[in-house]
């Protein structure tokens, strides 16, 4: 019964996930760009554990990319 209820629970939250981001397509990419811009703010003024990893060009990639499926696939 648990699991039944944790399905419907998954199925409404990715519904409203979806009906938000139909709005808004390029919500994500742009956030990616953002964290992009951050990246070369950090390591362009800063030494830390971010810069050097670049922590922030990852993820933003990661979040742009998968922002233009969303994008593509709503």
């Amino acid at each position: 019964m648990k699991l039944m209820q944790m399905k419907v629970r998954i199925s409404e939250f990715l519904d409203t996930i979806s009906n938000f981001f139909e709005k808004r397509k390029g919500l994500l990419p742009l956030i990616g760009l953002v964290l992009i811009s951050l990246n070369f703010l950090i390591a362009l003024f800063g030494s830390s554990w971010l810069a050097q990893t670049n922590f922030f060009l990852h993820f933003g990639l990661i979040i742009a990319i998968f922002g233009f499926m969303i994008a593509w696939a709503l």
